[in-house]
């Protein structure tokens, strides 16, 4: 098993956090995990940017080459963007649609929506709707995170477990909420996938 993940977005959306349920699930299936991340300029809405390399066997480098990547998980769709260089020709793209307008010549919505659809293996859901739906408004990136469980080929249940690990001292509540939000994005990606 081999799989090379970009996590994007922009700071505060919660993309540490989808790295670190990844990587708990990833070893607790036993498999090994090389990460990388940028997140300096994250505390001012600046991009965030993580390359999870997983596999069953050594993981030589924690950066992922262009054109190799499986996936492209963004809470942000014009970040989504811009790392399609690195997505391999067969790579999907989940991302949220709701962007985050935090520069002045921000593209326009229909523009970003046009280019996502040009490709042919995108899932585009509204994060942020799909965890208020969930009752949990502030778990969007988990939304997230479901609707790129079925492209990540780790068991469901790892990933659950990484996410009841990493909330568990916030509280039983909290663990519950983020759960909802995780099923929830998950069964909207089902639907989009067919």
């Amino acid at each position: 098993m081999k799989k090379d993940i970009i996590l994007s977005g922009v700071g505060g959306q919660g993309i540490l956090s989808i790295a670190t349920v990844i990587g708990r699930a990833v070893l607790d299936a036993g498999l090994r995990i090389k990460q990388a991340e940028v997140h300096g300029m994250s505390q001012r809405g600046g991009d965030v940017q993580s390359n999870l390399r997983i596999s069953s066997d050594e993981v030589r480098s924690d950066l992922i080459p262009q054109g190799a990547a499986d996936i492209v998980i963004s809470l942000e769709p014009m970040e989504a963007l811009r790392y399609l260089k690195w997505l391999a020709a067969d790579g999907w793209i989940v991302t949220n649609t709701v962007p985050f307008k935090n520069i002045d010549n921000y593209p326009a919505d229909d523009a970003i929506a046009r280019e996502l659809a040009a490709r042919p293996h995108v899932v585009r859901i509204d994060a942020e709707a799909i965890a208020r739906e969930a009752a949990s408004p502030r778990s969007a990136n988990m939304a997230l995170l479901g609707a790129a469980a079925p492209f990540l080929e780790l068991p469901v249940e790892k990933l659950e477990q990484g996410i009841r690990d990493i909330f568990a001292r916030k509280g039983e509540q909290v663990v519950e909420q983020n759960l909802a939000a995780f099923r929830a994005g998950y069964a909207h990606a089902q639907k989009q996938i067919g």
